[in-house]
C-alpha cells in the first residue's frame, strides 16, 4: 500500500484521459489528477501525444485539497530521478529570492493545491500588470511629425 501524502512519489495506471489532464489510479480506490502543465517539462497540445489509458506511470504528489482531491505532477517525478542521476553543478546558483538579470527563477512551491499556485500567480500578473499600467501612464509618448 503506497502512502498518498504530499511529496511523495508514488506509482500509478492512467484511468483516464481529459483535454485539461490525465486521471491516474494510485490504488486503494484512490485516483488523482495530473494537469495538462504537469505532464511533460515540453509544451503539451495534445495529451495523446505523452499518454495513454492504461499506461503505468510514476507520479509526484503536490498537494491534497480539502476536498480530497490530489494534485499530482508526472514532470516532477521525472525531475527528481534525474537530479539523483546527476552530479551536483559546480557554479553556485544565485537564491531564488535574487534572481539574476533578466532571467526566470523557479520558486518551489511543492506544498501549494494547484488552485493555491494559481492564486499566487494571477495576484502576482495582476501586481505586476497594475505596476506596468502605472509607468506607462506616466510617462509622455512623443512621436515626430512628418512635415508635408
Amino acid at each position: 500500500m503506497q502512502q498518498v501524502e504530499t511529496g511523495a512519489i508514488l506509482n500509478g495506471k492512467v484511468s483516464g484521459t481529459t483535454r485539461f489532464g490525465v486521471f491516474v489510479d494510485l490504488g486503494d480506490g484512490k485516483t488523482g489528477m495530473v494537469h495538462i502543465s504537469e505532464v511533460a517539462s515540453t509544451f503539451v497540445e495534445n495529451i495523446s501525444d505523452f499518454i495513454t489509458v492504461g499506461q503505468e506511470v510514476k507520479v509526484k504528489v503536490l498537494g491534497i485539497g480539502e476536498d480530497g482531491k490530489i494534485s499530482l505532477s508526472i514532470k516532477r517525478a521525472q525531475e527528481r530521478e534525474q537530479r539523483e542521476r546527476r552530479p551536483a553543478p559546480r557554479k553556485p546558483v544565485a537564491p531564488p529570492d535574487r534572481p539574476t538579470g533578466g532571467e526566470w527563477v523557479e520558486r518551489r512551491s511543492d506544498n501549494l493545491s494547484f488552485e493555491d499556485m494559481m492564486s499566487k500567480f494571477k495576484q502576482t500578473s495582476d501586481d505586476k500588470m497594475s505596476d506596468l499600467k502605472r509607468k506607462n501612464n506616466g510617462e509622455v509618448r512623443r512621436t515626430k511629425r512628418v512635415q508635408k
